[in-house]
């Protein structure tokens, strides 16, 4: 598959290919390399013991999206860049998480999960609704009561909400790393056999990010033809396409463990990577592009962006509550999505 790596780049800047191609190349080639990143970090992460190596995991596992979405985000394309963050939520929780489920309850009655380590999350994700929310019902009380909106108070009321947001993921991390940490360690013993020397690791963790930047710079700039070439909205390539494209190395990693019977890591990658995405990702975009001169908001003008999102943490708050998880339940979470999906493709869908 890292035959695909240099596709994208040689089209572009050799051949000169229509942009269709060389967005589907380089969607292929960072998943691919969002893969490595993620098979680096883990590798690290077994030579550092469970609190650095933890740290190491959920820091470096948005990486190829952090990076794909910048570059998006720097050529101008603000909506996808939020169209991208609702559908990384709804990816990783509703559609691998799904996924996640069906394959764990093969040959299985039923699934069986902690309780703490999935209230935690839960409420995790309901804190990243609200305060994905707050901006947008901020932005409607001003219009309604002013009748003009002020971008600055939008800037400046997203700035703050990425601050606490990205002290909460501080204080998080504190609490399941280091303070309770035994409550929320892997129910599986950690094997370090085999492991990567440290050196191998950090250089293809390193190699790899700079091959996604590589990547994400060649993919950037095609997606509005590429939706107009194949009659989709921008809102959707960045909702499904990007999105999937970002968080792909997570939804193979959650299946995978559920399939070899730990479903407890799968539930942590799957709506672990959703609070990531609303707790770190969105926050560092808004401050990335404050400091790059293009501020964004959080502001989600699309009521079906609000609406999907509070839908997935309202439902995934429902199953993971009482610790068990059967297969109908994740038939009902890659429905959703796909319900989701279908509304998407016909929102702002060109003529």
């Amino acid at each position: 598959m890292l035959l695909a790596v240099p596709v994208a780049p040689i089209l572009k800047y050799v051949v000169g290919a229509p942009p269709v191609w060389i967005f589907a190349t380089g969607a292929v080639a960072i998943a691919v390399l969002a893969d490595w990143i993620r098979r680096a970090t883990e590798q690290a992460a077994k030579s550092l013991g469970p609190a650095i190596g933890g740290l190491m995991t959920v820091s470096f596992g948005s990486i190829a999206e952090i990076v794909l979405a910048l570059f998006v985000l720097a050529a101008g394309k603000a909506e996808v860049v939020k169209a991208q963050i609702t559908g990384s939520i709804l990816g990783t929780s509703l559609l691998g998480l799904g996924l996640a489920i069906v394959v764990g309850t093969l040959g299985r009655e039923q699934l069986r999960f902690k309780r703490e380590r999935a209230g935690l999350l839960s409420s995790l994700l309901i804190l990243v609704v609200i305060a994905l929310l707050l901006p947008a019902v901020f932005d409607l009380a001003q219009r309604t009561l002013s009748g003009a909106p002020r971008m600055v108070d939008e800037v400046d009321l997203s700035l703050g909400v990425a601050i606490v947001l990205l002290a909460l993921y501080a204080a998080n991390l504190a609490y399941t790393l280091v303070t309770h940490r035994d409550v929320f360690a892997p129910d599986e013993p950690r094997d370090t056999e085999g492991a990567w020397p440290m050196a191998v690791s950090v250089g293809v963790l390193v190699g790899a990010t700079v091959l996604v930047a590589m990547e994400a710079e060649a993919v950037s700039a095609a997606p509005e033809a590429t939706a107009a070439s194949l009659g989709l909205s921008d809102i959707f390539v960045g909702v499904i396409v990007l999105a999937l494209i970002g968080t792909a190395s997570d939804l193979v990693a959650a299946v995978w463990f559920a399939k070899s019977g730990k479903f407890g890591l799968a539930l942590s990658i799957c709506v672990g990577s959703s609070i990531q995405v609303g707790l770190v990702v969105a926050p560092l975009l808004v401050i990335a592009s404050w400091v790059i001169g293009k501020p964004i908001t959080l502001v989600f003008s699309n009521p079906l962006d609000l609406f999907a999102i509070a839908g997935t943490a309202f439902i995934v708050n429902a199953i993971a509550s009482d610790g068990e998880a059967t297969w109908f339940e994740g038939v009902l979470l890659i429905g959703v999505y796909a319900l989701l999906g279908m509304a998407f493709f016909f929102v702002d869908r060109p003529a």
